[in-house]
């Protein structure tokens, strides 16, 4: 059952990094692309914002990527985190905690699930588990 648990956390949250990542890099669910995203973020001072939407992108599709499928799980959270933590800092910080404010209830759920996976493991139904035991 503690595998189901870990299969089920890995993959909605690493399905959900995986649209994220898409939005930015190709405008996919409503997304905006590199460049809109990338101007977005030279609004709120990430620069060069285009570069920055890209590397931001590829750690999200490629951390949701890994994530889901249990492959190279740490590296998966490191990169989900790190996304996670930019977003904190530089978005959701100055509104607090609340998500109801755009605070930073809801990244830090995100980083804590996938830190909290990586340091228990990905479970038995992973590629890490087939790979790597």
């Amino acid at each position: 059952m503690v595998s189901a648990g870990l299969l089920l956390m890995r993959l909605v949250i690493g399905a959900a990094f995986i649209g994220h990542g898409a939005q930015k890099l190709f405008g996919w669910f409503g997304g905006y692309g590199p460049k809109g995203t990338g101007g977005w973020m030279e609004s709120i001072g990430i620069k060069p914002g285009v570069r920055m939407a890209v590397l931001a992108g590829l750690m999200e599709l490629t951390g949701g990527l890994l994530f889901a499928i249990g492959l190279l799980t740490p590296v998966a959270a490191v990169l989900i985190g790190a996304a996670m933590l930019g977003a904190i800092v530089k978005v959701h910080a100055p509104n607090g905690f609340w998500s109801a404010a755009n605070g930073t209830e809801f990244p830090l759920t995100l980083l804590a699930v996938a830190v909290g996976v990586a340091l228990a493991g990905p479970g038995s139904i992973s590629l890490d588990a087939l790979i790597f035991n």
